[in-house]
């Protein structure tokens, strides 16, 4: 069989699809493959007590969609004053996003704001950290920054890592497959939460829907800030 070049190229046609749409998939922003994901409610997509709505965030330190999208969070969250809880949900292949959430709980045990701040600062500094060993020098200029000293071992027991591995467990039951995967949560029992498809399109948006479905709270209950939830 003699294949003239319009045969081969209707041979070729389905498969180059295929392979187009392969890479469009691959290539789409986090948010926006996730946006077909059917979630589990659980318990943890609802705001802490005393407030109306937060921000619940699964995200990996190591992920540069999660980068992207961290400015706007804390534009968000000091804009509302409303939580911002943070759960760790480790992509396998990073090979320092576990040490840098090891590091950030061990802030935590200091300070919430300390360790907020330290996950704010690795996602700005995120592209010059190649490696463990360039996290490993970047906390340790951090922790001299703020005065504070880092003990030889930051996790002896494994308490730490075992805390990132029950936010691991907690991300597959409510179904979250991508990071960063964000949700505004609420006090309304209708519409407990909204899964945010583009953050830097749509966040301030379903925070304003948020606060408009949900139930005001006696000022007798503050909200906390939290940046992380055990």
């Amino acid at each position: 069989m003699t294949l003239t070049f319009s045969t081969l190229r209707s041979l070729l046609r389905p498969r180059l699809l295929v392979f187009a749409l392969a890479c469009a998939a691959l290539l789409a922003p986090a948010g926006l493959r996730a946006q077909s994901a059917q979630f589990q409610d659980s318990p943890a997509l609802r705001p802490p007590p005393g407030a109306r709505v937060a921000i619940v965030e699964f995200d990996d330190l190591e992920c540069p969609a999660c980068a992207n999208a961290n400015p706007t969070l804390i534009q968000a969250a000091a804009k509302y004053h409303i939580p911002w809880i943070r759960h760790d949900f480790l992509i396998p292949y990073h090979t320092w996003s576990r040490l840098a959430a090891i590091r950030a709980r061990w802030f935590d045990l200091k300070s919430k704001e300390l360790g907020s701040e330290y996950r704010n600062e690795v996602f700005a500094n995120q592209s010059s950290i190649y490696n463990p060993n360039m996290l490993i020098e970047f906390t340790s200029r951090f922790a001299q920054k703020h005065g504070v000293a880092l003990p030889f071992a930051i996790d002896p027991e494994g308490k730490l890592n075992n805390e990132i591995d029950a936010d691991k467990a907690l991300a597959n039951r409510i179904g979250v497959h991508v990071t960063p995967t964000i949700f505004i949560v609420t006090n309304s029992r209708t519409t407990p939460w909204i899964y945010v498809k583009n953050p830097s399109t749509d966040l301030f948006a379903d925070i304003d829907r948020a606060l408009a479905i949900s139930h005001p709270v006696t000022a007798a209950h503050p909200a906390h800030h939290i940046t992380h939830k055990h």
